[in-house]
């Protein structure tokens, strides 16, 4: 598996990671069905045995649930003596900006709870997860500073930041010598506002690492769904069968690029986000998804298939 460093912070990672949003959210709050805690402890052991091995959490995925999750699999195997898998992972959770934390301080005690949870004593990367009016940007970048001084974090990002925000974040961080890591952002086949908004411009002018969060569009890009079958559940609700229907021709195009590499579509949908220079983080409930999301490595799209894609997208993005 092909490694990067995050920004210019000596953190190394595979460049394809695992989001475990779903590891807590959906068994927290219980429409979790059809996987469970064995599941996900399958899915971690086979992505980090396929060479992966970053794997993003959060405090607030589940209330904690997600963090506990991965803290349980990294002493199954310590336990274990399955040294390959505990020493092999890398862990990055983030800190939520609620109204009542408002502090450089509280930064730091919320990373102390998420390392309770994840039994470790520093994760290798600590993120700001949304950017609130409440707080300052620089607050925050204070309380970031603290957490790799007190030697609880490796390396430091922040999450959903625009432009502006990351320029902001960079230079505060800057005053205490430390590199902003990581920005992590929405960004896929469908979501290409990162490209035209000056976000993955600022991040390559900074060496500020692009983390792509649902690379396969909440699963809309897994070439399952269509108007006669649109996405089951709370997600069927965010797209109607009309923006299905438009998307069509883009996912016909993914399953003629699926044969030909002989991959499957949301391999190569993956793979184009590792060939825009982002980290992609697909997530992965069971033993079946981690297998799927390592076949999206260890080969690249033609730069010729990668700029045709890149014209379709704009095309379906422009005409919606």
């Amino acid at each position: 598996m092909e490694q990067i460093e995050l920004g210019k912070s000596g953190v190394r990672v595979s460049r394809l990671g695992i989001g475990t949003w779903a590891w807590g959210d959906g068994l927290y709050w219980g429409y979790g069905r059809g996987y469970g805690a064995a599941d996900l402890h399958q899915a971690f052991d086979e992505t980090v045995r396929a060479g992966i091995n970053f794997f993003d959490t959060a405090e607030v995925y589940g209330m904690g649930k997600s963090e506990t999750f991965l803290g349980e699999f990294l002493r199954a195997a310590e336990n274990a003596q399955n040294a390959p898998i505990r020493d092999g992972a890398h862990i990055a959770t983030k800190f939520f900006p609620l109204p009542w934390r408002l502090t450089r301080g509280q930064v730091v005690r919320a990373l102390r709870g998420s390392l309770k949870r994840l039994g470790l004593q520093r994760v290798d990367l600590y993120q700001i997860h949304w950017h609130t009016p409440l707080v300052s940007i620089e607050t925050l970048m204070d309380g970031l500073a603290e957490a790799v001084e007190k030697n609880l974090a490796r390396a430091v990002g922040v999450s959903n930041y625009n432009a502006d925000q990351v320029r902001r974040a960079h230079k505060r961080l800057a005053q205490h010598n430390i590199p902003l890591a990581s920005n992590q952002i929405e960004y896929n086949l469908l979501q290409r506002d990162p490209d035209f908004n000056g976000v993955m411009e600022t991040c390559r002018e900074l060496n500020v690492t692009v983390i792509a969060y649902s690379p396969l569009k909440y699963g809309v890009l897994t070439g399952k769904y269509s108007p006669a079958n649109p996405l089951p559940g709370a997600r069927g609700g965010q797209f109607s069968t009309a923006y299905l229907a438009h998307v069509q021709p883009l996912l016909v195009e993914l399953k003629r690029m699926a044969e030909k590499y002989d991959k499957s579509i949301p391999q190569v949908a993956i793979n184009w986000v590792m060939q825009r220079g982002a980290l992609a983080i697909p997530g992965a409930k069971n033993l079946q998804q981690a297998r799927e999301n390592a076949g999206a490595s260890g080969w690249n799209l033609s730069r010729e298939d990668v700029e045709f894609l890149n014209e379709l997208t704009v095309r379906v993005r422009t005409t919606r």
